[in-house]
């Protein structure tokens, strides 16, 4: 009997175990919805829109933990400090932050503490986007704004982060104040827009910039970032939405110290083009050595050609003589290995139709001999050739009439290609082919609407990589042939000065870059496919 109740207990306490089991099984939580709302600030020390403030501290405070992300980039003050104010806690969560200003702040204006996106919850990473904090020193807060957009001169699509800066125009502003003080009033495009607001601005007459700051010193440094401006004088109040377009300047003349790049070649390189440059050695060169200038295709660079001798440095001038600028440098030589020839082809295995063939050197070519280069096709038919020596890039052009779904062989024997000091190549043997008509697709375009000659009509790629580019200096159907299977892009140059490239603008010289407009599609080109496109341009 007492065994019997043991069994019915155990039995008993079983059957509790097993049902508190399946009801925390059916309760088990599921972690609820993700936490999507950014952090709210609920109060500040001193308050949001203080007047007459004189306070070194800012304290705001939020409604759950917080952590600053990227506050360096993130943060915009304006009008800019001279120091960066000291911001905590940096690193760990909290419910409030911290601003130490270290400044001594001007009379009677009015700031703006814009957060961007650094301000996040803990937990998700949910931004409290552009978040601002504005006082003023006076007894009153400005409230005029300025709106706009910043585009590429050149590109599709701007860059981020993008310092929009207006310049009170005033007794002390001069045209080189841009590159030596700070703006007055200061915004950023951060990473999410291409537009911007200039908020609390007081009444007046302003220049308004927009540099792409990569220094991050609110100042505009004409070799490492990009501008852009407007010619006119902005003036407050306005309702006027301002349009910026960046473009990068061609960088101003500069001579760099020039190295041993092996025992014949000295190079000489330069910020800005090597345009009007006149390398002078000034050590004395035997009459026996050999010299020759040339430039480095698409760098700017020279290189220095000389034929060997013994000596421990040379001294040259660097004369531009448009600028007027003289520099004189000592390069130390020491054993280096000569430089050989080697000549590379523009294609190996596959070539479209459109394509032009050529052979690069190394070395400046001084002659070629036609005679020993030969082409046949599979069928051993031999293909007649034409050359013609590019000195600008130092290459040979090779054209030839090219037949669909055929292969050839090019023979450069011995002898062929002479080079500056009296080197010539090995044997080649260089194999090409091409494909069927039917594998690619063809592109007709038309431009209608107001259009501008000269202009330039650029296919490119999805990424904005140019594929083939036509010049007309009056209207035409622009036909782009045998083209790849892909996305492309269409960008229209309208080329003012008609010398077939794009050219870029110059702040000081108040000129814009030539304006490019793209299509508003983005075309497919299948396979032995016509395409046939209508772009309406508008200004």
């Amino acid at each position: 009997m007492v065994y019997l109740r043991r069994l019915l207990a155990a039995a008993f306490f079983f059957l509790i175990l097993l049902t508190g089991w399946q009801c925390a099984r059916r309760g088990s939580p599921t972690g609820g919805p993700k936490d999507t709302t950014p952090p709210e600030l609920i109060r500040s020390d001193p308050e949001n829109f203080s007047l007459e403030f004189d306070n070194r501290r800012i304290r705001l405070f939020f409604d759950e933990y917080i952590k600053l992300n990227n506050i360096q980039d993130q943060l915009i003050i304006s009008p800019p400090l001279k120091n960066q104010p000291q911001i905590s806690p940096q690193g760990v969560a909290s419910k409030s932050i911290e601003v130490t200003i270290k400044d001594t702040l001007l009379e009677n204006t009015t700031y703006t503490l814009n957060f961007g996106q650094s301000i996040v919850d803990n937990n998700e990473g949910n931004p409290n986007s552009f978040l601002t904090y504005v006082f003023s020193t006076g007894d009153y807060i400005d409230s005029l704004t300025v709106k706009g957009e910043v585009r590429d001169a050149f590109n599709q699509n701007a860059d981020e982060f993008i310092s929009v800066m207006l310049y009170r125009l005033d007794s002390t502003y001069t045209d080189s104040t841009i590159y030596k003080q700070p703006p007055y009033y200061l915004t950023n495009t951060l990473d999410s827009a291409t537009t911007f607001e200039l908020q609390n601005l007081k009444e007046g007459k302003y220049l308004i910039r927009a540099v792409k700051d990569e220094g991050k010193n609110n100042l505009f440094d004409p070799n490492a970032d990009k501008i852009g401006f407007l010619n006119d004088t902005l003036e407050l109040p306005t309702d006027t939405s301002f349009v910026l377009t960046l473009f990068k300047e061609i960088p101003y003349y500069n001579a760099v110290i020039p190295t041993l790049a092996s025992g014949n070649r000295i190079i000489f390189g330069f910020s800005g083009p090597p345009d009007h440059v006149h390398i002078n050695p000034l050590s004395k060169i035997p009459d026996t050595v050999r010299i020759l200038v040339y430039p480095e295709p698409e760098k700017d660079t020279l290189n220095y050609w000389f034929t060997p001798f013994e000596r421990d440095s040379l001294v040259f001038e660097i004369y531009q003589d448009q600028l007027d600028i003289r520099d004189t440098f000592t390069v130390k030589t020491r054993s280096l290995p000569l430089d050989s020839l080697v000549i590379t082809a523009s294609h190996r295995g596959k070539i479209n139709f459109e394509d032009k063939y050529t052979l690069s050197a190394n070395i400046p070519v001084s002659a070629v001999d036609t005679a020993k280069f030969f082409m046949m096709d599979q069928d051993s038919v031999i293909i007649p050739l034409t050359m013609s020596l590019d000195s600008v890039y130092n290459r040979l052009a090779i054209d030839f009439t090219k037949e669909a779904n055929t292969n050839y062989r090019l023979n450069v024997f011995p002898g062929a290609i002479t080079d500056f000091f009296g080197n010539t190549n090995d044997t080649l043997n260089l194999r090409l082919s091409t494909a069927s008509y039917a594998d690619y697709g063809n592109l007709r375009l038309r431009l209608s609407g107001d259009v501008n000659y000269p202009l330039i009509v650029q296919l490119t790629d999805d990424k904005e990589v140019m594929v083939r580019e036509i010049f007309a200096r009056e209207p035409r159907v622009f036909e782009f042939r045998t083209i790849d299977p892909g996305k492309y892009l269409i960008r229209l140059i309208l080329d003012a000065n008609g010398n077939g490239e794009w050219d870029t603008g110059n702040y000081l010289k108040n000129v814009q870059p030539e304006r490019v407009i793209y299509y508003p599609k983005v075309l497919e080109v299948r396979a032995n496919w016509e395409l046939e496109e209508t772009f309406t341009v508008e200004y």
